[in-house]
This record gives structure tokens, C-alpha cells and sequence, in this order.
């Protein structure tokens, strides 16, 4: 009899759990259905350069593309113009600017080719219209100001061409300011004066100014001089990941009085502090002494070669971290700051992904764990969409009185 009430307890608790996650999953779902969500940095525009890749088209590889998106509810993607840190003087500003007009060209056509289903948007009022419209708001993101050479005119021409932020370094230092990974250290000590240039024209045009990637001394001069509100928008916590990518809290409450918001990114190495891997260092070793470095490499040798074996062994080998992790991250920002200072960042097609979130079909497990979590519909709003759109908005606004 005994054991017989066991197995009966035992089906009922497997029951409601199974309930519990059937109700989330639901509620999940309804969620998407009834409010705007938008990822702040995607890299998928590294595959447009190939005539083939269409974003209309579900694929296998890769994290983003417009069936995923709907899969998932993700209504929203800034796409990145990226190009990897160069060298520094005429002829190499004359190439990387070209190359970054490629990349706008190859977005706009991408979007264009799916009209039916995207659409380029310039505004928050745009993705929201769109949205409604029941069809994909496109933004573009700059990653990397080096494409800016040492000429201020050119962030107006990207302003033209649709870019809303500008990320303004990358994983090496540039004419504008020091980045957190350049293994040489500081080299302006912060924004550099061209740097502090940029931001003011940026705040002139209605671009929001994005901090990831930055030192920290980068990071406080733009809190400095920055006329409108900020983002971080693909950057964790470094709290709980110890990762110089990452924001200190100290860097959480100025970002707070500056108005702006963090986007977590959900990048493994940025989530959490992974056991060794040695087996993937090998091979990613090995990987740097057959291309060079990731940052001085062709585009078209990145874009052939090196990215298909980096996906490859990063599917093979990398441990990941999990979406636990990411609301984690979340949940301290929120504990920090509070809710109104937190988005999402995925870094999808960049190395971003995690178990349970690895492409954009994926995006609404991490409304689950929000939902398992307590957050409520308005909050969970506020982190897939309200806190980015509330900066756009200012960062407009704040350009109209200037």
C-alpha cells in the first residue's frame, strides 16, 4: 500500500510539473504575441556578403534568419555592420570604409529580397509600426567606429544609411578610444579628442552611443560627456563573470543616472566563468596560427574559411553556458539598477548562444526562465523591448533640441 501512494505521489508531482511548464510555455507564448521584442546585436551580416545567403530562408547553420525569428516571436534585430580592427592611416580608412558600405548595401538588400515578410526601420516608432504590421523591423548597428578613419563626416553617412548606434571600438583600440581586450593596454587613456568629437555628433544626430566593447576609463569619459542616454548592447555583468567586456557595478550605476541600458549578452564566456576547455584553446590556436589574427585577416578569407571552421569547432568543443545563466545576469542588473536599465544583446552569429537559446527560433526560453523567475508581463516587456525603445527615443528627442 505504501509503495503504491509512492508511485501515485510520485505521478502526480510529475503531472504538475509537466502543467507548470505547459502553463509557462503558454503564457510565453501569448507574451510574444502581445508586445514588441528586440535583440540589440546580431552579426549575421558577416554571411550577406555571399549573393547566396538569403534571410528568407531557414537555415541549419548560423543563428539568424526570418523563419527563426517568427519561430521564436523575436520581432526585432539590429543588424551589425562589423569589421575587425586594422590598421590605422589613409589607405586602410579608404578600405574599411568601403568594405563597411558593402555591408549596409548587403543588409538593405537582404531586407528588400523579404519585403514581404521585413522592413528597414529608422525609428522606435518605426519597429513598432512594423511590428504591428505583422512583419520584422530591421535596425543597423555599427560595430567598431574604425570605419570612421579619422573623419567625423562619415558617422552622418552611416546615420543616412540607417545605422542607430555605433559600437565605437572593438577588440582593439582605435583613433576614438581604448578598448577593454587590446593586449597592448590603453593608449588614449580613455576617449581619445577625436573620440570626444564623435560622441557630440552622434548626440547631434540622433545616435545612440554604444559602450561595449570599451575600457572602463573609455566607458566613464563618454558617461561624461555624453547629452543623451547610452548603451551596452551586447555586454554582461562582470560581478558575476569576471571578464573585462563585462560592466562593474560601479559602471551599472553610471550607466543608471546616465539614463541608459545594459543588453545582456549571451555569450558563453561572457555569462560565466568556464571550466578549462583545453581541447577547444587547441584547436582555436590552431586555428589563429593557420589564418593570423581574427581582426587583420581579409574579409573574404574571414568570411569564406576561418568562420565555417570557427563554427565548427565551437559546435564540437565549446561548453556552454545555459539560459539560467543569462536571467542570472539580468537578475543582477535589476537588483542593482533596477528593471528599467536591462535588455538583451544576443551577440547571435558573433558567438553568442547558449544550451536552450543557441539560434533566434530559441529566444522565448528565456522568457520562460523569466516567467519561472516571477518577473511579471510589464517587466519581461521592459527587457525585451521597453528600456532599448525608451532610449532610442530620448537619444532622438535629445538630438531634435540640440
Amino acid at each position: 500500500m505504501l509503495i503504491r501512494n509512492f508511485s501515485l505521489l510520485a505521478l502526480l508531482i510529475f503531472t504538475a510539473c509537466g502543467t507548470r511548464e505547459e502553463q509557462l510555455t503558454r503564457k510565453a507564448d501569448k507574451i510574444h504575441e502581445s508586445i514588441l521584442t528586440v535583440d540589440t546585436h546580431c552579426d549575421t551580416p558577416m554571411d550577406f556578403r555571399d549573393p547566396e545567403f538569403d534571410m528568407g530562408v531557414r537555415h541549419e547553420d548560423g543563428c539568424v534568419d526570418f523563419p527563426r525569428m517568427k519561430e521564436g516571436g523575436l520581432h526585432s534585430e539590429f543588424f551589425a555592420v562589423f569589421t575587425g580592427q586594422g590598421p590605422r592611416n589613409d589607405s586602410a580608412f579608404a578600405k574599411v570604409h568601403n568594405d563597411a558600405l558593402l555591408i549596409f548595401n548587403a543588409i538593405h538588400k537582404n531586407v528588400e529580397k523579404n519585403s514581404d515578410v521585413a522592413e528597414l526601420v529608422y525609428s522606435a516608432d518605426d519597429a513598432y509600426r512594423t511590428w504591428k504590421n505583422g512583419k520584422i523591423a530591421a535596425f543597423i548597428g555599427v560595430e567598431n567606429g574604425y570605419p570612421i578613419g579619422l573623419d567625423i563626416t562619415k558617422i552622418k553617412q552611416y546615420y543616412d544609411l540607417g545605422a542607430r548606434y555605433i559600437t565605437l571600438c572593438h577588440s582593439r583600440n582605435n583613433d576614438i578610444c581604448d578598448s577593454s581586450n587590446d593586449p597592448a593596454g590603453p593608449e588614449s587613456n580613455g576617449l581619445s579628442d577625436f573620440g570626444r568629437q564623435v560622441v557630440k555628433e552622434m548626440n547631434s544626430l540622433g545616435m545612440m552611443v554604444d559602450v561595449s566593447h570599451m575600457s572602463d576609463k573609455s566607458f566613464f569619459d563618454v558617461m561624461d560627456i555624453s547629452k543623451a542616454p547610452v548603451i551596452a548592447s551586447h555586454s554582461s555583468s562582470r560581478a558575476l563573470c569576471c571578464n573585462p567586456r563585462n560592466l562593474t557595478d560601479d559602471m551599472l550605476l553610471a550607466l543608471k543616472a546616465n539614463g541608459g541600458v545594459i543588453q545582456i549578452c549571451i555569450l558563453s564566456a561572457y555569462l560565466k566563468t568556464m571550466e578549462p576547455n583545453p581541447e577547444m584553446e587547441t584547436k582555436l590556436n590552431e586555428l589563429r596560427v593557420k589564418y593570423g589574427d581574427y581582426d587583420t585577416i581579409s574579409s573574404e578569407v574571414r568570411k569564406n574559411q576561418m568562420r565555417e571552421e570557427f563554427r565548427g569547432i565551437r559546435k564540437k568543443y565549446e561548453k556552454l553556458a545555459t539560459v539560467s545563466d543569462i536571467v542570472d545576469h539580468i537578475d543582477h542588473v535589476v537588483q542593482v539598477i533596477g528593471i528599467d536599465y536591462v535588455g538583451i544583446g544576443t551577440d547571435f552569429d558573433g558567438g553568442g548562444g547558449v544550451d536552450g537559446c543557441k539560434n533566434a527560433a530559441e529566444v522565448k526560453n528565456i522568457t520562460i526562465e523569466l516567467l519561472r523567475r516571477g518577473y511579471s508581463k510589464k517587466e519581461i516587456e521592459k527587457i525585451w523591448s521597453g528600456n532599448i525603445m525608451r532610449v532610442l527615443r530620448q537619444v532622438e528627442k535629445a538630438a531634435e533640441k540640440a
